[in-house]
């Protein structure tokens, strides 16, 4: 039983993963420029991490920079992986104390 779908060839998912990573980075850059001080933290972990766009220290710290300014938590997280915030790195601190 043939379908309409059945004539697309399948990607392969770590080249479906591949482009939502980077759609990802895409749409939290949009939001990073328009102000949002938690996507400029996640596009500084982005850049230092490599993650959905080429590893990019120097554009990293600069978003990393611009987040502090309002959040000082910034530079404690904006080299961490993608994803992990303040409070997952307080919680860190607690469990090693």
């Amino acid at each position: 039983m043939e379908g309409a779908g059945a004539e697309r060839e399948r990607k392969p998912l770590s080249e479906v993963v591949g482009d939502c990573v980077q759609r990802w980075f895409q749409d939290a850059l949009r939001e990073a420029k328009n102000g949002d001080i938690t996507m400029q933290v996640l596009v500084a972990q982005m850049y230092h991490s490599g993650y959905g766009i080429p590893k990019n220290d120097q554009k990293g710290t600069l978003w990393m920079e611009r987040a502090a300014k309002f959040r000082s938590s910034a530079r404690r997280v904006g080299t961490k992986r993608p994803g992990y915030n303040a409070s997952d790195s307080d919680s860190e601190d607690d469990a090693n104390q």
